[in-house]
């Protein structure tokens, strides 16, 4: 070895594990592995954890009140009144009296505010729930991935029958309107069971 590539080891050295450990960090700050190093992440098949949020309107709203009587469409997405976002609740929206007649109940959600939820849904003229999970805690009992190294939540809808069981996970950031798709779809073959 010459003196020249001795010289830079050290420096390479630094940059491969500074680049280890922020890999490391960003995966640990996605939520997708816990600090014990389980994967916690709901798939179809699993029954969906119990949670409370507040709608739009500041009711609370609690999900075993629900559950039992009507299948479910849960769907997060990244951020109120964002194109991508708005494409998508306009969708279930322009869809809602399908969901209702195939006996499903549309919600969304997001870390956004009771109050930015109130705005979006009063200029999208949207008839279901948002409800607001500023903390993230549903988001990663639920397992919903973050996409661009952490950085931007993630867009996953879940399609949940009377008991709670998840029976489809569509996940797709930039198919926004397909999530309404996947959803009818699912919610069809359940009415034929």
């Amino acid at each position: 070895m010459n003196r020249k590539s001795l010289k830079h080891r050290p420096l390479f050295i630094v940059a491969a594990v500074s680049l280890i450990g922020i890999v490391a960090f960003l995966v640990f700050r996605s939520g997708i592995i816990n600090q014990n190093n389980n994967l916690m992440k709901i798939e179809k098949g699993s029954k969906i954890p119990s949670f409370a949020l507040r709608d739009q309107d500041g009711n609370l709203f609690d999900i075993n009140e629900v559950l039992g009587k009507k299948n479910l469409v849960i769907y997060f997405y990244p951020k109120d009144d964002t194109p991508g976002c708005t494409k998508e609740a306009c969708s279930f929206r322009d869809q809602f009296e399908v969901f209702r007649d195939a006996g499903a109940e549309v919600i969304g959600i997001s870390s956004d505010s009771v109050e930015t939820h109130k705005k979006f849904a009063l200029k999208h003229r949207l008839q279901f729930r948002l409800l607001s999970d500023e903390n993230k805690a549903v988001r990663k009992a639920f397992g919903v991935p973050t996409d661009f190294l952490g950085l931007l939540p993630g867009r996953v809808t879940y399609i949940i029958d009377k008991a709670g069981i998840v029976q489809n996970v569509f996940n797709s950031q930039f198919n926004a309107d397909k999530h309404v798709e996947e959803a009818l779809r699912v919610l069809k073959n359940l009415e034929k069971k």
